[in-house]
């Protein structure tokens, strides 16, 4: 029973991880048909940034919920105001600008901060599970990611400005018909997602440290994950994490990780294969 449940534990922990570094790039992707190729490298700024706030004095929950987000949205709008602005519609233009700023980030981080890895220790302790242990900030991690992906739903769904959102993305010409400042709105959304990838990197950078190429072991995660989820941001995001966290882990613990991440790969193109439209949207498709 013990190893059941640190079973359970570690393999929610796989799916929250993978929820919480994908949620930012489903958004951008989802609502405004963007590959944000730079999405790995918000993930990283917002891990440097919590890790240098914390260096410098500032409290560590101030760091993370508030001051690291709140960096990384502003990136985000100055980059959608300055690219992403004029290539809406145009995927491969928008493919090889966030490529190129990508670059541009891991070049500056590399310049002004350096190739050696920084990190935060974790703020808790250990949890004893039976005769296994295992740290009360998986736990925490866990917790985050339902309460996020809990918010963004009920954001979208409940709230005034989350309908806006949603009827903008769905029918611009429809939106701006009546009223709705449609460029206001894409800027605004893009930055959110850019403030959550960098949440999600500030909330990851105490397990894992960051370094300047820290977005190339989530860029690759994330696309499979949003890809397989489908139109459905919360939903297609959720379902792929639970599938392919739930995958991978299971494996790694049996075999080794290298194992586990080749497994979800190869699951995901079997999905792909016969769900070619993704989870959500085969269940969704009416």
């Amino acid at each position: 029973m013990d190893f059941l449940a640190l079973l359970l534990v570690q393999v929610l922990f796989a799916i929250a991880s993978l929820a919480l570094i994908s949620i930012g790039l489903a958004i951008v992707f989802g609502m405004l048909r963007v590959i944000n190729f730079a999405h790995g490298e918000f993930l990283m700024t917002g891990g440097f940034a919590f890790v240098l706030l914390v260096d410098a004095g500032v409290n560590f929950w101030l760091a993370m919920f508030i001051l690291a987000p709140l960096c990384v949205g502003a990136i985000g709008l100055i980059i959608e105001r300055l690219v992403i602005r004029h290539l809406y519609g145009r995927i491969i233009d928008t493919v090889l600008a966030t490529w190129g700023i990508s670059l541009l980030l891991v070049g500056l981080a590399s310049t002004f901060i350096g190739y050696h890895q920084k990190g935060v220790t974790p703020p808790f302790g250990p949890i004893q599970i039976g005769a296994y242990s295992e740290g009360w900030y998986t736990i925490f991690v866990i917790i985050v990611a339902a309460l996020l992906l809990g918010g963004i739903y009920l954001f979208l769904k409940k709230t005034r400005i989350g309908l806006i959102a949603r009827a903008t993305m769905q029918e611009p010409e429809m939106a701006s018909a009546i009223g709705v400042a449609r460029e206001r709105v894409y800027a605004v959304t893009f930055a959110c997602g850019a403030a959550i990838s960098g949440f999600a990197g500030a909330v990851m950078a105490p397990i894992t440290g960051v370094v300047p190429t820290s977005g190339v072991t989530y860029i690759a995660k994330s696309f499979i994950t949003v890809i397989s989820g489908g139109p459905s941001v919360i939903a297609g995001t959720a379902s792929a994490s639970g599938l392919f966290g739930s995958i991978s882990q299971i494996t790694s613990i049996f075999t080794r990780p290298v194992i586990g991440e080749a497994m979800l790969l190869l699951s995901a193109v079997i999905l792909l294969r016969f769900f070619p439209t993704g989870l959500t949207g085969r269940i969704l498709r009416r």
